[in-house]
């Protein structure tokens, strides 16, 4: 009878204790950034260094980890900040941060366009 209740807990700890996973919402990303984002980089440029833009080939030359996963390398970005850019960690969730890069990574996809 243990055995029965043990194996019981166990499937209702696994089916209710899963968090679920969500994917990242691009337009709510896009809100987050026409609040946080878009005073520098407006259209996918850069207002204080013209090169370090949000366009595809730049993402892939200047964000670290980019090739290995294009959403991450961007949250981890907007997460830590770097050089000029501040770090967002503090002001945004994570989920918010994952919606952002979403955001980002389906605009660069489309060349800003």
């Amino acid at each position: 009878m243990r055995r029965l209740f043990s194996l019981i807990a166990l499937c209702l700890a696994l089916v209710l204790g899963a968090a679920p996973s969500y994917a990242a919402d691009v337009a709510h990303g896009g809100q987050l950034f026409s609040a946080n984002c878009a005073a520098c980089h407006m259209g996918g440029g850069n207002v204080v260094n013209a090169e370090r833009t949000l366009k595809q080939d730049a993402l892939e030359a200047y964000l670290a980890n980019y090739s290995s996963g294009h959403e991450a390398a961007i949250a981890y970005q907007v997460t830590n900040g770097k050089n000029a850019m501040p770090a967002f960690g503090g002001k945004l969730s994570e989920g918010d941060i994952a919606d952002v890069a979403a955001y980002v990574e389906d605009m660069a996809s489309k060349g800003w366009a």
